[in-house]
């Protein structure tokens, strides 16, 4: 590099770095508020390869929107906890984004009551699922683990996919992973059935012995947890042909973050509980 190159550099740099700065004023001199900050909240793991996941996708959401604060808080297991991410905030507004794939016991009760006893002036959004973002990680991460990419009608006659989740007792997160899975059959143009590792019917093994009476022999199973851990490890072990890594740090999740985060806001209080799932 030349030092003309070099220069050259510094002074973008200089100069991208002062745009930044005179963004948050106004012309009278006074300081733009500065957006809600966004808190993604993970269920928490002992498995440490879940809180390296959950950084590793903070990092793609701060990519995509630069300027944007984004802190983490666990309900569990993990620190941060989330109460003591929003005691940190203070008084400051928040959005807090569920990083779960449905809505349930987390969604609708600890993740709000958590929110109402802190003083940041907080908003929940939806959970990530369902949502046909959800759907394009879950197909990318088949294709990773060997799943066609322009599979014929034998094989498509041949093929199902088991779309393994944690479960829930509560009727809506089961709704919500159906729903997952008709979207995820579209894609595929298979049948795509949900089972669970926990708290519902039917397990994984269930499910995919379903599909081989039905005379699909090539069953792959979907791994739809946000990070490694304990449930996705032993629904990946009923797999009979391939299984799929668990979501991560796509691209789609880092945006799919956003995108409950901005439809967070532009939602008015008082419809927030009904969590919009699309």
């Amino acid at each position: 590099m030349t030092d003309l190159d070099s220069t050259a550099d510094i002074m973008a740099g200089i100069s991208s770095r002062l745009a930044g700065q005179l963004s948050l004023v106004t012309l009278d001199g006074r300081r733009r508020p500065g957006p809600p900050a966004l808190v993604l909240v993970g269920h928490g793991s002992r498995d440490p390869r879940a809180l390296r996941t959950v950084l590793a996708l903070m990092e793609r959401v701060r990519e995509l929107r630069p300027g944007l604060p984004v802190r983490l808080g666990h309900i569990e297991l993990n620190e941060p906890l989330l109460p003591d991410t929003l005691a940190a905030l203070g008084d400051a507004p928040a959005v807090l984004v569920p990083l779960l794939l449905s809505r349930g016991y987390h969604v609708k009760r600890d993740i709000p009551e958590m929110a109402a006893a802190a003083t940041a002036r907080t908003r929940v959004a939806a959970p990530l699922g369902p949502h046909p973002l959800l759907v394009e990680t879950l197909y990318d991460r088949l294709l990773e683990a060997g799943w066609p990419t322009g599979p014929d009608d034998a094989t498509r006659r041949s093929s199902g996919v088991v779309l393994a989740a944690a479960g829930s007792r509560d009727p809506d997160s089961a709704a919500d992973t159906r729903r997952t899975a008709r979207l995820l059959a579209d894609r595929l143009g298979v049948p795509v059935v949900p089972a669970y590792a926990s708290a519902a019917t039917p397990t994984v093994r269930t499910a995919v012995r379903a599909l081989t009476a039905r005379g699909r022999h090539r069953v792959a199973i979907a791994s739809c947890f946000t990070a490694p851990g304990r449930f996705a490890t032993q629904c990946a072990e009923a797999a009979p042909w391939i299984a799929s890594a668990p979501l991560g740090a796509h691209e789609a999740m880092a945006r799919l973050v956003l995108h409950r985060y901005d439809q967070a806001l532009s939602t008015p209080a008082a419809a927030e509980p009904t969590l919009a799932s699309a």
